[in-house]
């Protein structure tokens, strides 16, 4: 029992490490990774390529499989070439279990004392996380010691070599097994690991370890699936596409253990592990050889089996917020700027239908466009509440800052769409129930502000995506602007007062509300530009800094 326990334990510790080397490249190399996917993708052959090197680097398809679902969901990529970067992300995977394959046991202490320094002493900071990959090596590199002194010491047992007699010939049962094994430690990776050591120490038949070992690529592919199954349906598509290649290569290669056994062993040495790790690999390339050129073939029939869904202008659900994204921090602030993005454009949408209301009296598109201010609550919650469960400890300095962004940016458009609906709710009593309209002037005046408050709002948007200090430089000197010409504006109605203009005594204080209401609104779409100006040290001091220091010397006299 004893012995049990401890190869339970060292297993434990395989997954744990592989989970740390994972989401510690991640969070270190995590933007870069997605820029070094995006540009290297242009071709099926490239794609492949690039899967490898990302999938190499970060030790899991599936997070691979995860980046290049959301570029498909973006519509940056298109499907075929998405597939072709996971055949590639799979010969990544099997490059690295390899490597793993050799004795490098002699580097887990050095690897688990410098990242322990490194963590502690740095947590937040890029070496903190290098820290954290290194500290994730070397658990692994102990735990693949650990597990072959355990099977050393239980294969001895007669209980033990009865029961892994039981298992042989039995190709279904093995990919069976090695599939639920990859999606209970959700990793391929620390499987085909653990069976290449079983096998090593003997506590596994050759065979049966291939036959785990497919099992292993299956449940990968599986699990990839699971993983998305909550997301849009172009973020499914890429897992999905993924799955089918591994079932097909499964079905066509697991009659085919015994004759590569006979055939390929001779050539690969005497290591069982070897053997493992290499029909692992060659199981992977053969696949990605196979089946790079049919990538478009899958690509329409999964897209038979998952059709896209209509996008409309407006939906009351976040449509980018993909939970799967939180374990990798970059992609989901990105994630987080899309859907504060979404949540701008039916603000948008309010904005421009706020003018029909008033030049038509249209009580029916009132009703609509009130009716989206719920939307933009319901976005600004779903943000918020996404932006929480981001870990804050694993993002950088920059990354903070757009956390930050992102929050002030989506309080602002929930605030102009509170302001909106109240001026939509004004309207109705104050001017369409009681048949009154704005003087020519008037509505004149109204037009131009409403055209200014579309154009800074689409400046904004621009703003907060793109971070140019330039434009945001533009905005705030707009602010300016607005407020100068709703101070003239409010001068001239009070001119048209004195005149007895009957329309503008009608609508006084509704006019006099809502061109201040269009300055309020004015105000929130220039508060975007502030976080980008205080980043770049472009805000001057306030003046009640700047009298501070002659209130105290006046107070001292």
């Amino acid at each position: 029992m004893k012995h049990l326990l401890n190869l339970l334990a060292a297993v434990a510790l395989l997954v744990w490490g592989t989970y740390l080397v994972r989401t510690g490249i991640l969070r270190v190399f995590g933007a870069n990774l997605r820029h070094v996917l995006a540009r290297s993708i242009g071709t099926r052959p490239a794609a492949a390529l690039a899967g490898v090197g990302v999938t190499a680097l970060v030790q899991s398809s599936t997070a691979t499989a995860l980046i290049v679902s959301s570029f498909v969901g973006q519509g940056v990529v298109a499907l075929p070439i998405a597939l072709a970067v996971m055949l590639g992300a799979d010969v990544g995977s099997s490059l690295m279990s390899v490597v793993f394959s050799f004795d490098l046991s002699w580097l887990s202490p050095l690897f688990i004392f410098v990242g322990v320094v490194l963590f502690i002493g740095r947590q937040a900071t890029p070496m903190g996380r290098l820290g954290r990959v290194l500290i994730g090596l070397g658990l692994m590199l102990l735990a693949l010691r650990l597990v072959s002194e355990s099977t050393a010491i239980m294969v001895q047992s007669p209980a033990i070599k009865a029961l892994l007699l039981s298992l042989s010939s039995d190709v279904l049962l093995e990919i069976t097994v090695g599939a639920v094994m990859s999606l209970v430690a959700y990793s391929s990776l620390a499987i085909v690991l653990l069976t290449a050591t079983l096998a090593a120490s003997g506590a596994l038949p050759l065979d049966v370890a291939l036959g785990l070992t497919l099992g292993a690529n299956l449940g990968s592919g599986v699990l990839g699936v699971l993983a998305t199954a909550k997301s849009p349906v172009e973020v499914r598509q890429v897992p999905m596409g993924n799955l089918v290649f591994k079932v097909i290569g499964v079905l066509l290669c697991a009659p085919l253990v015994g004759l590569w056994l006979r055939y390929a062993r001779p050539f690969l040495g005497e290591s069982p592990a070897t053997v493992v790790v290499l029909f692992h690999l060659s199981f992977n390339i053969v696949m990605a050889l196979a089946f790079i050129g049919l990538t478009k073939v899958v690509a329409r029939q999964v897209e038979t089996w998952l059709p896209k869904t209509p996008k409309h202008m407006v939906a009351g659900r976040p449509h980018h917020l993909d939970p799967i994204a939180l374990s990798t921090p970059s992609l989901a602030i990105s994630c987080a700027a899309r859907e504060a993005l979404h949540q701008a454009d039916v603000v948008e949408t309010m904005l421009m239908g706020m003018l029909r209301v008033i030049k038509d009296n249209d009580l029916r598109l009132a009703e609509e466009l009130r009716k989206m201010d719920d939307t933009v609550d319901q976005l600004y919650s779903a943000i918020k509440y996404y932006l929480t469960k981001i870990s804050r400890e694993a993002l950088g300095e920059e990354e903070s800052r757009r956390w930050t962004d992102i929050i002030s940016f989506t309080i602002n458009m929930e605030q102009i769409g509170d302001i909106i609906e109240r001026i939509l709710i004004d309207i109705e009593d104050k001017k369409i129930r009681k048949s009154r309209s704005f003087s020519d002037a008037g509505m004149a005046e109204i037009c131009e502000l409403h055209a200014r408050l579309v154009d800074n709002l689409r400046l904004g948007m621009s703003v907060f995506l793109n971070g140019s200090e330039r434009d945001a430089r533009k905005l705030l000197e707009e602010k300016a602007r607005f407020r100068d010409l709703e101070r003239a504006y409010a001068g001239t109605h009070l001119v048209r007062l004195a005149e007895n203009t009957v329309q503008s005594v009608e609508t006084s204080s509704l006019h006099l509300d809502l061109i201040s209401d269009m300055k309020r609104i004015n105000s929130h779409i220039c508060s975007i530009a502030y976080p980008i100006l205080d980043s770049a040290g472009a805000l001057a001091p306030s003046r009640i800094k700047q009298l501070l220091p002659d209130a105290g010397s006046d107070l001292a006299s």
